[in-house]
């Protein structure tokens, strides 16, 4: 037994060290491998450093998590708040480091007189009444100091992200710009240098040849003449970051004829049901519908339908359709008409049992509805209404105004509210509810009379079908795995009739591709692969996507295949410059250079220093620099290789015309100028800072 034990305590050891070196073998090859991408010796909580401070993960999902809320659908979906959380977060960074160094702050007070101003104040958007335009800050004051007394975390810190911390970052900003555009200094001498500049005109005579006259053609730039060109010129081409390029083909999983026709024949067989049914409401609620049921009546210019013509000429109970309307077919059933203003004034006086900012129940239904009554019931009785409005009406909107509405168009106000002021006659009265709580309204004017209409909508989305999206996703899966390198990618493209797109410049934390839209998922397997890797299948919106990666271009000069289309006319062109001038321009003398090339002596009279634009030539900074050039009066320039051709030029004049500006308009100008380049001072402090972005790791 004892020897057994041994073996067993040996055996265990033994064990636990291949565990250990397991381990540590996967740790390394994590480490390697990963590129940082949350190994054990890794840091995993750091998105990005900035100037050297760190944006830490959990920060950053707070308050893209409050964006989110904030905003909710209007906002768009995850992967597109996050380039813009990120955007913020680099700009406050960089920003408050210079703010930092100025000293510039925002006082309590400062902070106060902004979110309670009426003309700047960003709670102007939540606390305006629609139909005054008047801000109720005793309202927003109101609202701020229950948050902060309630010690609801949620709440305030929604208020300090939505409201504060932009406030006082617009604020800081705004001290700093002015400083900026304080530091703004036009010496006098440089005032009159540039007034002579601008006053300065010459005349030339001149000899011209197009690179027209060379056919495109005959002129081959090859790819080492695309790369000598653009590193001569790498300030216009450089790259800031990596990016890679695409090929990809796409499979259309939109719905076919046949689910057209399918949701066409559901529809028609729901059509004698429909037009048989009493309770419209109950019938689409049972059998679905797009459109929802509007209780309402609605006038001509309310009804939304492509159709809304010939419903409108129905009889009551009469359906039509099915019919497009959209991404739908539709069946319209007019249930009935009335005689309705156009627009209706009342009063009113809310009892709120909830609030329409948060949404959260504010008082008992049961409890709103007893004071509504008993204000009825106070009113019959002869009770003033405007002072019952001024004590209990919880709408800001009218209650300064003796709760009056003027008249306001139909289908503006809640459904309830809007059915009672315009179906009910002049003079009526009653207690209606609606979302908001209960309302006692009275009917005091209406105008213009018209017909209105009652329509139910069976509305039914024409969609792709299982097996249509069946098979765009196996044709898209053959067609991955039968790709090997680009040539087998294009021709078996070519093979099932479809495009070969392209994809450029894509950048690791790009979730945008051109053409494709919303497309995370494919940016990050671009960055996970090479050079010639293909692709498995991406649903992407109602597509499914091959792509093969076909250009990765570091910072710096990009690929060939990415300057070409931005190079290769102005190589050209260098080309063809280098032909027309070994070619043509030999002689020394315009005349000589005319007989030459063929082509006339020209006269340009009035050429302005301060414009590069002349009459015949069009833009042409060299031309205008050399036509005053004074060593250059009264002889032939070398050949100048232009924008549109190469020239020969002899400066026959240069003086000077009458100021159409004094000294100090064009001082006030020249500053304006200076200050507008501090409005892009945002990017220059971008630029120059030390941004590590570690988001792809991540997202």
């Amino acid at each position: 037994m004892s020897v057994i034990q041994k073996i067993r305590d040996k055996g265990a050891w033994i064990m636990f060290g291949l565990i250990a070196i397991a381990l540590i073998s996967f740790i390394l090859q994590d480490r390697a491998l990963g590129g940082g991408r949350g190994g054990i010796f890794t840091n995993t909580t750091t998105l990005g450093k900035i100037n050297g401070v760190s944006i830490e993960r959990v920060d950053f999902e707070a308050k893209l998590s409050m964006m989110q809320k904030m905003y909710g659908q209007q906002a768009g979906n995850r992967e597109q708040l996050i380039p813009n959380v990120w955007n913020q977060e680099v700009e406050r960074i960089i920003n408050e480091q210079e703010y930092d160094k100025l000293g510039l702050m925002v006082s309590d007070k400062e902070l106060s007189d902004i979110l309670f101003d009426p003309q700047q104040s960003p709670l102007k958007r939540e606390f305006t009444d629609e139909k005054t335009g008047v801000f109720d800050v005793n309202k927003a004051k109101q609202i701020i100091a229950q948050v902060k007394k309630s010690k609801n975390a949620d709440q305030i810190e929604m208020i300090n992200e939505a409201y504060l911390k932009p406030t006082i970052q617009q604020k800081l900003r705004s001290k700093y710009n002015d400083l900026l555009q304080q530091s703004v200094y036009i010496p006098k001498w440089l005032v009159e240098k540039a007034q002579a500049d601008n006053n300065a005109i010459s005349s030339i005579s001149y000899v011209a040849v197009p690179y027209g006259t060379i056919v495109d053609s005959t002129v081959k730039v090859s790819d080492d003449e695309i790369l000598a060109f653009a590193q001569k010129h790498h300030k216009e081409y450089d790259k800031e970051e990596e990016t890679r390029g695409i090929t990809y083909v796409p499979f259309d999983a939109t719905p076919s004829g046949a689910d057209s026709s399918a949701v066409l024949t559901q529809l028609s067989g729901l059509k004698a049901d429909f037009e048989a049914s009493k309770d419209e409401k109950a019938y689409l609620g049972k059998v679905g519908t797009e459109t929802p049921f509007k209780e309402s009546y609605f006038s001509k210019t309310k009804v939304e339908s492509a159709k809304k013509d010939t419903l409108f000429k129905l009889a009551a109970g009469q359906t039509f359709g099915p019919y497009l309307d959209g991404s739908n077919f539709v069946i319209a059933k007019l249930i009935g008409t009335k005689q309705w203003p156009d627009s209706a004034k009342v009063r009113h006086i809310l009892i709120a049992t909830m609030d329409p900012k948060s949404g959260q129940q504010i008082k008992e239904d049961t409890t709103g509805k007893k004071l509504a009554d008993s204000i009825e019931t106070a009113i019959k009785a002869g009770a003033n209404f405007e002072e019952l409005c001024k004590k209990y009406s919880d709408d800001p909107g009218s209650k300064d105004k003796g709760g009056v509405y003027d008249f306001f168009p139909q289908g503006q106000m809640v459904g309830t509210f809007n059915d009672f002021a315009f179906d009910k006659p002049v003079g009526s009265k009653g207690v209606v509810k609606t979302e908001y709580g209960y309302h006692y309204i009275e009917v005091l004017g209406q105008k213009n009379p018209q017909t209105a209409y009652k329509i139910a909508y069976l509305a039914k989305p024409i969609i792709a079908s299982p097996e249509t999206v069946s098979a765009a996703s196996t044709a898209a899966a053959e067609f991955s795995a039968t790709n090997k390198t680009l040539q087998d990618f294009q021709d078996n493209a070519k093979k099932l009739n479809k495009a070969a797109l392209t994809a450029a410049e894509i950048k690791e934390n790009d979730s945008y591709v051109n053409a494709l839209g919303q497309a995370r998922q494919l940016v990050r397997w671009v960055y996970e692969h090479s050079k010639g890797d293909v692709s498995e299948t991406f649903e992407i919106g109602e597509k499914y996507v091959v792509a093969i990666e076909t250009s990765i271009n570091k910072p710096g000069l990009p690929d060939v295949s990415v300057l070409r289309p931005q190079v290769e006319t102005l190589a050209r062109n260098d080309k063809k410059a280098k032909q027309i001038i070994e070619g043509k321009f030999t002689a020394t003398t315009l005349e000589a250079l005319s007989k030459s090339t063929g082509t006339p002596v020209v006269k340009a009279d009035s050429i302005s220093f301060g414009n590069a634009f002349i009459p015949g030539l069009g833009m042409e900074n060299k031309v205008v620099g050399a036509a005053f050039n004074k060593d250059l009066k009264g002889k032939v320039s070398e050949p100048i290789n232009g924008q549109s051709g190469v020239y020969a030029i002899r400066v026959e004049n240069i003086g000077a015309k009458q100021s159409a500006t004094d000294a100090q308009q064009l001082k006030q100008s020249m500053q304006q100028q200076q200050r507008s380049a501090f409005y892009r001072g945002g990017d220059a402090l971008r630029k120059s800072a030390t941004i590590k972005d570690f988001r792809s790791k991540f997202y």
